[in-house]
């Protein structure tokens, strides 16, 4: 039998290897783009960059050092330059796919950091194995810009596992629903009617704003946002902004808030401001056919009738007031009990001369009578404004959530 050559026996000495298998290296050079290893067979290994993260890597120097060992596969065995080309990521995606498909099974909760932001979700590396997140699925609430999100770590569960079609779909929101449905739970048990708590501005709409009371949102809605009239809530409230708040009513899962407070009720003391007989200065918030409103405090209208504008006959309120003008009047009536107020500027007019005030014009006018309310128009007109003005201030029942999304 022939001796061998030293090449040959060189050649036996060295591991036969094939695409596909993984060995374990030693890296005994890095350069910014590429890593050489020592795999234990005749030629070295290289690994590129580009396989060895799927995370984007701008020097490998930075990654590794030289005396590293690294598991890595076998992508091909000579690339016609007699080099063997490496992979670092496939790899670890494979081990991260495995860790996924058990996170999967058992309903496990994982963390990772949000590596990628797109047009329709986020996207975080498990272990080299990436996971999408769709937008849905992000959060317990719709979310426009999902900007905040890059770079933060985040946990999630695996709600779809199909590597084949590369399909691992991830789901925070489950997460936070169970959570927020927990916080619910404790902050029921202990809120009640009356309480003042703080909470968080989380949405302003037309109707009312919704409040993070810590797990709970309560509709503050526009009829409670103050005592006086709140014609658009998005001008006096903004997201994100902290309030007080008091706890109106409780239905369910459902919290009604206001901010009228019982101790700031402009009415607490309006027997003595606004007594029968004084003289008061306000200003004309809205009109009717029938009547002036006059705002004489934040939450305290009163109602000017027609009759009490003036001596001289007055078809309807905006024939001489406007909306924003300024009146002075005297106070006729008060109703603690159903809140109104009765103003007269006519009593305050110097009485005309007799052949003018009867002049035949008005002779025969329901209202040419000095007397303030006993007649029967002026009994109707009234009836009106208390039914008016009850619908005006009657608190409305709280919109269904379902119309905070289309707010939203």
């Amino acid at each position: 039998m022939s001796e061998l050559s030293f090449e040959q026996m060189l050649d036996e000495s060295f591991k036969t290897i094939r695409n596909g298998e993984v060995v374990e290296g030693t890296i005994i050079d890095v350069k910014p783009d590429e890593i050489i290893l020592n795999i234990g067979y005749k030629s070295d290994g290289i690994l590129t960059k580009n396989e060895y993260s799927n995370n984007p890597v701008d020097d490998l120097t930075q990654e590794v050092k030289v005396g590293d060992t690294m598991e890595v596969k076998v992508l091909k065995v000579n690339d016609g330059d007699g080099q063997v080309v490496l992979t670092y990521k496939r790899l670890a995606t494979e081990k991260g796919n495995e860790r996924l498909r058990e996170a999967y099974e058992n309903k496990e909760v994982l963390k990772a950091k949000v590596t990628q932001i797109l047009g329709g979700g986020l996207c975080v590396n498990m272990e080299e194995a990436r996971v999408f997140i769709p937008a849905s699925l992000v959060s317990d609430s719709y979310e426009k810009d999902l900007s905040k999100y890059d770079g933060m770590e985040i946990e999630f569960v695996i709600s779809e596992f199909n590597p084949r079609r590369n399909r691992v779909i991830g789901d925070r929101r489950q997460l936070l629903v169970a959570e927020r449905a927990e916080k619910q739970k404790e902050l029921f048990a202990k809120l009640k009617v009356g309480d003042v708590v703080e909470g968080v501005v989380k949405n302003v709409t037309d109707f009312g704003a919704f409040v993070d009371l810590g797990g709970v949102d309560g509709l503050l809605h526009i009829s409670e946002m103050s005592w006086g009239r709140v014609e658009n809530p998005k001008k006096v409230f903004q997201t994100g902004e902290t309030l007080r708040v008091l706890v109106k009513d409780i239905n369910d899962t459902k919290v009604a808030l206001s901010l009228k407070f019982p101790e700031t009720n402009p009415w607490a003391n309006a027997a003595e401001q606004f007594a029968v007989g004084s003289i008061v200065v306000g200003r004309v918030a809205r009109m009717t056919d029938f009547g002036a409103f006059v705002e004489l405090a934040p939450g305290i209208d009163a109602l000017l009738h027609v009759s009490q504008i003036s001596r001289a006959h007055v078809e309807k309120p905006s024939d001489v007031l406007t909306v924003g003008e300024e009146v002075t009047a005297k106070v006729v009536d008060l109703n603690e009990v159903d809140k109104k107020i009765s103003l007269s500027m006519k009593v305050l007019e110097q009485e005309a001369p007799e052949e003018e005030y009867y002049d035949d014009e008005y002779a025969d006018d329901e209202y040419a009578d000095d007397e303030y309310v006993d007649d029967e128009a002026y009994d109707e007109d009234v009836e009106a404004y208390d039914e008016m003005d009850e619908e005006d201030v009657v608190e409305e029942e709280l919109p269904e959530y379902e119309e905070v999304e289309e707010a939203e």
